[in-house]
């Protein structure tokens, strides 16, 4: 017992011995690791387990119903002689790139838009962001009835309305037609995410800095590449980058509308890699070519970081 003096009068206060439990909660990495754990716990489960599986069903042969043996890298040397897998690696860039570029553009053209003072902007806004709300199945499947060869509301437009054509338009009935009619539809849903990703950077945007250029005679263009484009950048590469990811892995829009025809000429990785494992009862082939997939996907989260990391890009400046 320790014994303290207060104002003449002997107190004694009990020392009471912390037990390790309580010093195992008052210690702050323990701490930081409980509130992190269950977190931890749902990376493992549903992040971890799958790609880890994934990894290792590329290198066996295993089928549906089949455990199958370690192959090594056998279904990935197949894949290289593979020229559906080619055509499929091809068109998901092409897409990618495409499907990407529409989207920025009309994106950054619609934030540009309703960042102006519009009357009812705030319902426009809300209607805006209806295509990127509506699950994408649904919405595929509304395009695929839109790119249908005898029920198509273009084609009837084209030809019963407007007399036009004589003929209906067979978007999905050959292979470059059934290209741009995905892309299409791909622009069309991700413009919404584009959009307000953008338009809630601008907004960030001090209106003094325009005030500023105006007095100094500034046209619209020099406005917008000397304020608007350094300042927007570091949300637009992150916007990029996260338009790019869902574009590459896009999966539901294509094998909703095409299931990856006609000629297997609108196959995704994403795509041909469900139709290989499951349809086609290849666990391991199908493993391999959505392994294939890793090191694109690595490449855009690497150019996400580039992009959040030019801080000086607010300044309009170069890195360091």
């Amino acid at each position: 017992m320790d014994a303290t003096t207060i104002d003449g009068t002997v107190r004694f206060v009990p020392n009471r011995t912390q037990s390790w439990l309580g010093r195992l909660f008052d210690w702050k990495p323990f701490l930081v690791f409980l509130c992190m754990l269950p977190t931890i716990g749902l990376l493992v489960i549903f992040l971890t387990y799958p790609l880890g599986l994934g990894l290792w069903l590329s290198l066996t042969d295993t089928t549906i119903g089949h455990r199958g043996d370690y192959i090594g890298l056998e279904n990935f040397w197949s894949l290289y002689d593979d020229p559906v897998f080619w055509g499929a690696v091809w068109y998901t860039i092409f897409y990618t790139a495409v499907a990407t570029a529409g989207k920025f553009l009309l994106g950054l053209w619609l934030a540009l838009l309703l960042n102006h003072h519009l009357p009812f902007k705030a319902f426009i806004r809300a209607i805006v962001l209806l295509p990127w709300i509506v699950p994408t199945v649904l919405s595929s499947i509304a395009w695929w009835w839109i790119y249908d060869p005898q029920f198509s509301i273009i084609s009837y437009v084209f030809v019963n309305v407007l007399h036009l054509r004589d003929t209906y338009f067979d978007f999905l009935g050959a292979p470059w037609p059934a290209r741009w009619s995905l892309i299409v539809a791909n622009i069309w849903r991700g413009i919404p995410f584009v959009a307000i990703t953008l338009l809630a950077g601008l907004q960030t945007i001090s209106p003094s800095l325009y005030e500023a250029a105006l007095l100094d005679g500034a046209s619209s263009w020099q406005k917008f590449r000397r304020i608007t484009v350094p300042l927007l950048m570091p949300i637009l590469s992150v916007a990029l980058t996260l338009s790019v990811l869902f574009t590459f892995s896009d999966f539901q829009l294509v094998y909703a509308i095409t299931r990856g025809g006609p000629f297997n000429s609108t196959h995704l990785m994403a795509t041909l890699a469900f139709q290989r494992a499951i349809p086609g009862a290849q666990l391991g082939e199908g493993a391999a070519i959505a392994v294939a997939m890793i090191p694109f996907l690595i490449v855009a989260t690497l150019l996400c970081f580039f992009g959040v990391g030019r801080r000086k890009w607010q300044q309009g400046g170069d890195n360091d």
